[in-house]
């Protein structure tokens, strides 16, 4: 069986496959349109960087496993691998120990002043006095993401004897705690940290994370670092910020397209690094040993726990599986995007016989900027490594349900357990909810813009919600209004022709004395 690796990989892959019995071709400098044409009786490839196309991918025909060799799988065109039945994985973890010591590589470069300082020293200057440096012993370094990135960069710090604050919202504070890090909110790291690296996922839920609010929260020499993903950090903010005076030093190695260009950080950073978090030996040889592994196991075992495509059952409608995404999202947002603690979800009638299939579907829904397309055992050990107990109930007996999903949220708020419960189905081949904790019989569209309000009952209120909506040019496609007799509250279930901005749901919240109001778009 034929393996290409076309890829500057460590050799490690090749020698790994090849004493296994696989016919390995390894060859970095020719295109891979050639290497794929002169392959056709390929049937697993290893990349890097390297795009996979459906031209490359149809030059292949007997191909039938895809594996980057590192985290991300942007460069490959795995919902097309799909169609062709082509499995997709990536290699999880192979890249964080590089990346976190990049992160003590860029400080130390900073405090110290090695890049000018070398640069003015070889062109025969001598700066001792200009370059005063400071040390990274004792200082407070908080940490934005606990993953595996950012826990294995709190033990890195522990040898300079660092106070490290830790930032994950899907974390809990005493798993924190174990790891090495105090529990801290943003505004706590951003007012009180020496020190702030960033580690969390790319994506719309953290673009733009660090805004002008937080960057001026910092202190003056503070130093901030990107090793995430380009655009969580607001760097037009961070540019006024320093025009304005503010002493802040920023690092970053990640940029919107990793290829030679003008970089849009090169007037803001003072250290600017070509995307090198993974770049060393290492971590190249670490994921070229686990690509190579989980290639045998995929052909020897049947392996598909990396596996990022992976096809669903043919007869699971995937509007149930769009379901299981929008309920969770709605609970978090029932539960005002506490963390969470446990998840608790029971399937009815036929769904019962599918419910590991939708437990990355839940991941997705209730905790943004997870990663998409997980198969389900890779999807439970990414709740378990966000502190998230997940159980599949039984249902009752007693309780007949169609094909109907109710999620349980557990929360963790101020110390106390807050529950948030929601019920839906699919009607007609829609997602539709059918209940929001106490609230039943809702029968309302997940999907389009809606807005969610409780308040207690009294006359007016629908009118001066409707009103508000008006006064924004909003219109109201549907309304469903139930009311709790045991609380005297009720929750009205908004549909409108376009999204409710947060200004706009906090205003109609005051209007109302909403004691919970929220929207969201899909």
């Amino acid at each position: 069986m034929k393996i290409l690796i076309p890829t500057k990989l460590d050799q490690a892959a090749a020698a790994t496959l090849t004493t296994a019995g696989y016919n390995v071709v390894q060859d970095d400098t020719t295109p891979l349109a050639e290497l794929a044409a002169a392959n056709p009786d390929t049937a697993g490839i290893i990349v890097r960087s390297e795009k996979v196309t459906p031209d490359i991918i149809d030059a292949l025909p007997q191909l039938k496993c895809i594996i980057r060799a590192g985290a991300g799988y942007d460069n490959i065109d795995y919902v097309y691998a799909r169609t062709k039945n082509i499995d997709v994985m990536n290699t999880p973890g192979a890249n964080s120990n590089a990346v976190a010591e990049e992160v003590i590589a860029m400080i130390l470069a900073a405090y110290r002043f090695l890049i000018p300082g070398d640069t003015t020293t070889r062109a025969g200057e001598w700066n001792k006095k200009k370059y005063m440096g400071k040390e990274l012993t004792g200082k407070t370094v908080g940490i934005l993401g606990l993953g595996n990135i950012g826990r294995l960069l709190v033990r890195r710090l522990q040898g300079f004897e660092c106070k490290i604050l830790g930032y994950d919202h899907f974390l809990s504070k005493q798993r924190a705690l174990n790891i090495g890090a105090t529990p801290s909110s943003l505004d706590e790291i951003f007012s009180t940290a020496d020190i702030i690296s960033i580690h969390v996922p790319g994506g719309p839920s953290t673009r733009g994370m660090i805004n002008a609010e937080l960057i001026n929260k910092m202190k003056d020499g503070a130093m901030l670092i990107n090793c995430a993903r380009y655009g969580v950090v607001d760097e037009d903010a961070l540019r006024a910020a320093k025009a304005a005076g503010k002493k802040i030093l920023y690092a970053t190695d990640v940029h919107p397209k990793d290829t030679a260009a003008q970089q849009p950080s090169a007037d803001v950073a003072d250290v600017m690094l070509p995307h090198l978090g993974a770049n060393t030996r290492e971590a190249n040889k670490k994921a070229a040993l686990q690509a190579a592994r989980q290639m045998e196991a995929y052909f020897d075992h049947g392996d598909i726990t990396c596996v990022i495509n992976a096809e669903k059952p043919a007869d699971l409608n995937p509007a149930h599986l769009q379901l299981a995404a929008l309920l969770g999202k709605l609970a978090s947002c029932v539960g005002s995007n506490k963390p969470i603690r446990r998840i608790e979800c029971t399937f009815y009638n036929n769904l019962r016989s599918y419910r590991k299939w939708f437990t990355p579907w839940i991941l997705e829904g209730t905790v943004p900027g997870a990663e998409h397309g997980l198969m389900p055992a890779a999807a439970e050990a990414s709740l378990r490594e966000h502190g998230i107990v997940f159980v599949a109930r039984e249902p009752m007996d007693d309780k007949l349900y169609d094909d109907a999903l109710t999620i349980d949220l557990f929360m963790e708020d101020d110390g106390e357990q807050k529950k948030a419960s929601v019920r839906g189905m699919v009607v007609d081949g829609q997602p539709v909810v059918s209940r929001i904790d106490v609230f039943d019989h809702l029968y309302a569209g997940l999907n389009g813009n809606t807005l969610v309000l409780r308040y207690k009952d009294r006359p007016g209120v629908i009118a001066t919600i409707g009103q508000e909506l008006s006064q924004a040019g909003i219109n109201i496609e549907n309304i469903v209004a139930p009311r709790d007799a045991e609380s005297g509250d009720s929750l009205a279930f908004v549909k409108t022709n376009q999204p409710v901005t947060e200004h706009q749901t906090t205003s109609i919240a005051q209007a109302i004395d909403a004691s919970l109001a929220f929207s969201m778009s899909v």
